[in-house]
């Protein structure tokens, strides 16, 4: 499955927080990009378990946005 990842620089905590928006609290960060892209999946891996088990499976959604970044 493929999820929508925003990564956030976070200067307080000097690392990268990251929020998948389709699945709400489901959050993680690390101290660099790909540390943080390997918590976020298994943030993304835990909260389909948990949902999973609470009866509520993940049903995919289509997002209307994309978020990116342009450098002028």
């Amino acid at each position: 499955m493929k999820f929508q990842v925003i990564f956030t620089f976070d200067s307080e905590y000097e690392g990268y927080i990251a929020e998948v928006p389709e699945l709400p609290g489901c959050v993680s960060q690390g101290k660099t990009l790909d540390e943080a892209i390997e918590n976020i999946k298994d943030a993304i891996t835990g909260y389909l378990h948990v949902q999973a088990k609470h009866g509520k499976p993940y049903t995919a959604q289509e997002l209307p946005i994309f978020i990116g970044e342009v450098v002028v």
